[in-house]
């Protein structure tokens, strides 16, 4: 885990003395203004608001993958549409903004998730969380899985634990515990899906530690699951993600951003300005040369610190001149793309009941669509009375040829798949596609120890802090925190640095 800076900086004092810092070791920079670069700003405002904060974004808008469009009374999510509710990361920033009144839950009526199983979709099993079962009934009865699969399944429990400490691969770590055909059919749907990779190359230690230390402590998932299962009284526990404890913005992702931005009176924002180096400077601080987007005229200015807030491929050549090795362990951390297409129906021309979150589909099946979000059923206020918003993901680590297709085969791929699944027998009100290249990086087999050398050289270059989705953890919370963090490590170096000054 990061090195946690929890002092708070407003009354450092040293000698009986409050110290202050002259005008040029006050500034800093920010370079990427999505969600943890935004974090990280509000950080710096809570620390010390005397900073000069520079934030340095080359699109014309911040956010990042957090995009939300209002169309005809629809509610179009282009990236991310909730975060996890028990992770506080994200929560907490909504409190401290003003923003936590306008989180809603998601609708209570729907529940669970369906899979495609040769061809029809069918539900996941009640009290499976993604590949440690809760209750054996809905295992035994599920049609999912076929008998010599779910015998394999139930053969868990004899399983020896794996002694060693090596990290190993998502897909082997569920083909030892429960199977081949459990992995096909319902891991690899419910677990890749959220990092839209492929269980082969993913790391289990990286993307679910916890049951790493279920096997480890009781010897078998189903026992670890059913152990804590009786600890919480025995509650039911639909299949699937737990939408439960996910949370939104009343009127999308993007309110959020809106919110933050709102809040960062203090931030100097540099729209379409992209950063083209930071190199070290002789005062001990960084100097960083920027390209305007629109007149291509170059411009630098000096900074005591720099955060980089920029995904992994992007941070690694910016500091290739400054630590070969560091950029090098940045610049190879692969990233997998998606396309996320929204659907806009009448509600009467989808013939399934929609009495779910949505349905994902497993490599197994070979269809361009690996998951769907009935986004309208999801959260309140996403579609007008009698219409229905469907939310469809191609792509990924595995299907990377999606990202080529051009929209007319992208829509018709989509549509055939969503009459054959859904029963929609009418076209569209309309369709809007978003294509997210390098989107998601990828958790491989040894990711942990990556980031644990990463940190460590980076730790090594005073007054430069990294941030983002590649460090420990994919979803907003972990964004805001990594970015959050990244500002109180910075902070706390430069009052120490003003100590030794004095």
């Amino acid at each position: 885990d990061y090195n946690r800076c929890d002092v708070r900086l407003e009354s450092l004092t040293y000698s009986g003395e409050n110290l202050t810092m002259g005008e040029g070791e006050q500034r800093v920079a920010i370079i990427g203004g999505g969600i943890s670069g935004m974090a990280a700003a509000e950080r710096l405002a809570a620390l010390d608001d005397a900073l000069e904060v520079h934030l340095f974004e080359a699109s014309d808008r911040l956010g990042g993958v957090l995009q939300t469009e209002q169309a005809d009374g629809f509610c179009l999510e282009l990236g991310p549409d909730s975060m996890l509710s028990r992770l506080p990361w994200g929560v907490e920033l909504c409190r401290r903004i003003g923003l936590e009144q306008e989180l809603v839950s998601t609708n209570s009526s729907p529940s669970g998730v369906y899979v495609v199983c040769r061809g029809r979709l069918q539900r996941v099993p009640a009290g499976l969380a993604i590949m440690a079962p809760q209750r054996a009934w809905p295992m035994v009865t599920t049609p999912i899985l076929s008998w010599p699969g779910k015998l394999r399944l139930a053969a868990e429990c004899v399983i020896p634990r794996r002694r060693s400490e090596q990290d190993e691969s998502l897909a082997d770590f569920s083909r030892r515990r429960l199977g081949r055909e459990t992995l096909e059919r319902l891991v690899q749907p419910l677990a890749g899906g959220i990092y839209m990779g492929d269980p082969e190359l993913l790391s289990i230690q990286a993307t679910f530690p916890q049951f790493v230390e279920m096997e480890r402590e009781h010897g078998s998932l189903i026992r670890a699951a059913r152990a804590a299962r009786a600890k919480g009284g025995g509650k039911q526990e639909t299949g699937g993600p737990q939408y439960s404890l996910f949370v939104a913005p009343r009127r999308g992702m993007a309110q959020l951003v809106d919110a933050l931005a709102e809040r960062l009176t203090g931030c100097c924002f540099h729209y379409r300005q992209r950063v083209e180096s930071i190199l070290p400077d002789e005062g001990g601080g960084w100097r960083v040369e920027v390209v305007d987007g629109l007149t291509r005229n170059r411009w630098q200015k000096n900074f005591a610190g720099v955060i980089l807030a920029l995904p992994a491929c992007h941070a690694g050549p910016l500091l290739m001149p400054v630590n070969r090795e560091l950029a090098t362990l940045l610049g190879d951390i692969p990233y997998a793309g998606c396309v996320v297409v929204n659907l806009a129906y009448e509600r009467g021309v989808v013939s399934h009941p929609l009495d779910s979150f949505g349905f994902l589909a497993p490599h197994i099946e070979r269809r361009s669509i690996l998951a769907c979000t009935f986004s309208s059923l999801k959260y309140p206020g996403r579609a007008p009375t009698g219409k229905v918003l469907l939310r469809a993901f191609l792509g990924g680590a595995c299907f990377p040829e999606v990202l080529e297709w051009s929209d007319e085969q992208v829509l018709h791929s989509v549509q055939q798949e969503l009459r054959e699944l859904l029963g929609v027998s009418g076209p569209p009100l309309f369709t809007r596609i978003k294509r997210w290249q390098r989107s998601m990086p990828q958790y491989h087999v040894g990711h942990l120890e990556r980031v644990r050398r990463i940190e460590e050289l980076a730790g090594t270059m005073s007054g430069l802090e990294l941030a983002g989705n590649y460090c420990r953890g994919v979803g907003i919370p972990h964004c805001i925190r990594s970015g959050a963090e990244a500002s109180e490590r910075l902070v706390a170096a430069m009052h120490r640095n003003v100590q030794l000054q004095h």
